[in-house]
């Protein structure tokens, strides 16, 4: 951890209600960093977390995902960092559809991607300058994609290089936890499965493999990315493997 904080931060926080987004929130709140945590505003659970994140002392925002609302969001509250933490699963397509909604309102392409380019458009068109934290996942930077999920993040991460914003990018690896609130029975087991493999293999000295797939709680994830957010050293980097757990 550092032993000060850069003066005068102030963040806000896309996808504060998924699991690493609410340590995220936690965590700056910790340091007394200025937080304004994003709530769509046609959430069911609006009111709850209002209530938890306003508890923490964060400023939560409603801001509708429309570009100019966006970008004035982003004038008005003129953040030194910006965490793009969004993302779907194929379990919340199956949920869209059995409520009556359309698959592709949770896909990949629209959540992962097309949130997270709005924005970074937004941010781009904005007067702040923040550092633009991008929660994106092991995997990315082989070529093809093999997966949905991996192409749309590739996209983002290619448009977020060439943007001229300045940006940190975290490739992270399984994220879970005993304190998520979705079951993921499969990626749990994945997860376990991996990091018992993954003991072996850093045990026979692949170290460095080991610290890129291996799991991750979402507490020990937030920590990093909130400590690579203020890290001068981490500006325009894409950080994996054993840099994405230095600090926790």
């Amino acid at each position: 951890m550092f032993a000060s904080i850069p003066p005068a931060q102030r963040a806000f926080i896309a996808g504060a209600t998924g699991y690493t987004g609410r340590h995220v929130v936690q965590c700056l709140r910790k340091l007394r960093i200025d937080t304004h945590a994003h709530v769509r505003p046609d959430s069911s659970a609006l009111t709850k977390w209002k209530q938890e994140f306003e508890s923490q002392g964060a400023t939560i925002d409603t801001t509708p995902w429309e570009f100019e609302p966006m970008l004035e969001t982003l004038q008005r509250i003129q953040p030194t960092v910006v965490f793009a933490l969004l993302g779907t699963t194929k379990a919340r397509a199956k949920v869209a559809a059995k409520s009556g909604r359309r698959i592709e309102e949770e896909s990949y392409e629209r959540i992962d991607y097309g949130l997270t380019a709005l924005l970074l458009r937004a941010v781009q068109t904005s007067e702040a300058d923040p550092r633009f934290v991008y929660l994106s996942s092991i995997g990315v930077g082989t070529s093809p994609a093999h997966s949905a999920y991996l192409e749309a993040r590739q996209r983002l991460e290619s448009e977020l290089v060439t943007s001229g914003v300045s940006f940190t990018i975290a490739r992270a690896s399984f994220i879970t936890g005993s304190d998520r609130d979705e079951a993921r029975p499969g990626e749990r087991a994945a997860a376990a499965l991996t990091n018992t493999l993954l003991k072996v293999a850093g045990a026979l000295g692949a170290h460095e493999l080991k610290a890129r797939y291996a799991s991750a709680t979402g507490d020990a994830l937030a920590q990093n990315l909130v400590m690579l957010a203020l890290d001068p050293a981490a500006e325009n980097t894409i950080v994996e493997g054993s840099a994405l757990r230095r600090f926790a």
